[in-house]
């Protein structure tokens, strides 16, 4: 900001902070975007999620999602006209089943979203995964849109596999990722979209007038700090030691862990420990054991219920100790 840099960007961004993400992508995932016709900064990940469903789904179109899912997909698809087919991921172990996938798609399938690794479970999709997705998809138009804002956080030397490391996806996605996951400033709101330079276009006529452009300052400011790699590739450690704290202090409780392959999400289920519905669960949890939580079913649709609760260990070690300490009741 001394510097001067406080008026308007160009409006798919600041060239060297796009410049700085095409050379992130092709170092990490082996696909090379142009960043003047193929990267635009957005005002955050849910700007850009929203701004891909605009530019090309119509009223009459439908988007395949998967639940449970994030609580702005449903809405952003039925702001644009369009209609939520919702696919749900096998409860239990909260994997793709693609003939359910395949079962969903019909003549006005116009996009489908995945969000690897995967919020609210945690699950991160395989390779063989994606590579089946893309063989779904092959002889369709469907557009895919891919949240990869955990795309640094997945544990235990699981890949996180990006639709722009597979060519048959990145020749159809809008990729997005988040700075504020990746440098533990969500509030700062700066996202990045990734996509062929025809899919961008449209992209770009959405974002010209629902955003125009993303604040200088801090733009410049990323751009410079991604010149050091070590914050984004440490990160799955960084992460992977505060999950495994968590994990161990909970596993001296009655709740049981579900699998966490990424992302800073926990679920457990709490079936051993009580009886109420997960919403009555987790507002007990808050004013009886004094942790907060998240009941799984507020990412379904119809509020479906599986007495499974998501914590989140995104927090510093002296806050996870006292919850931990305070969970110890259970």
């Amino acid at each position: 900001m001394a510097e001067g840099l406080n008026q308007y960007p160009p409006m798919a961004g600041v060239p060297a902070l796009r410049q700085a993400v095409s050379d992130k992508i092709a170092t990490l995932y082996g696909h090379r975007y142009d960043p003047e016709r193929e990267i635009t900064i957005t005002a955050g990940a849910t700007q850009a999620i929203l701004t891909a469903v605009l530019c090309c789904v119509h009223p009459g179109d439908e988007v395949i999602v998967f639940e449970p899912c994030y609580d702005s997909y449903g809405p952003s698809i039925e702001l644009a006209g369009g209609t939520v087919v919702r696919v749900p991921l096998t409860p239990g172990h909260f994997r793709p089943d693609f003939a359910l996938i395949e079962a969903a798609i019909t003549p006005r399938t116009r996009a489908i979203m995945v969000n690897t690794p995967h919020n609210p479970t945690g699950t991160v999709w395989t390779r063989a995964e994606m590579e089946r997705l893309a063989a779904l998809l092959a002889p369709t138009d469907i557009v895919l849109i891919s949240d990869e804002v955990y795309e640094h956080m997945v544990f235990d030397s699981v890949p996180h596999v990006g639709a722009s490391s597979l060519p048959a996806l990145a020749a159809r996605a809008f990729v997005v990722s988040s700075f504020g996951k990746t440098f533990h400033v969500t509030g700062w709101k700066v996202g990045t979209v990734a996509a062929p330079a025809p899919l961008m276009a449209e992209f770009r006529k959405v974002h010209q007038f629902n955003v125009f452009t993303v604040n200088t300052p801090v733009q410049h400011g990323l751009a410079r700090y991604m010149a050091d790699p070590g914050p984004y590739l440490e990160l799955p450690a960084f992460y992977q030691r505060k999950r495994d704290l968590f994990r161990d202090g909970l596993a001296r409780t009655r709740l049981r862990l579900l699998p966490c392959e990424g992302t800073f999400f926990q679920s457990v289920d709490y079936s051993a420990v009580s009886k109420l519905n997960e919403g009555d669960f987790c507002l007990w949890l808050t004013r009886e054991i004094g942790v907060a939580a998240i009941p799984l079913s507020a990412f379904y649709d119809d509020g479906f219920e599986q007495g499974i609760a998501r914590l989140c260990f995104a927090k510093k070690e002296e806050t996870l100790r006292n919850g931990l300490e305070r969970l110890s009741r259970l």
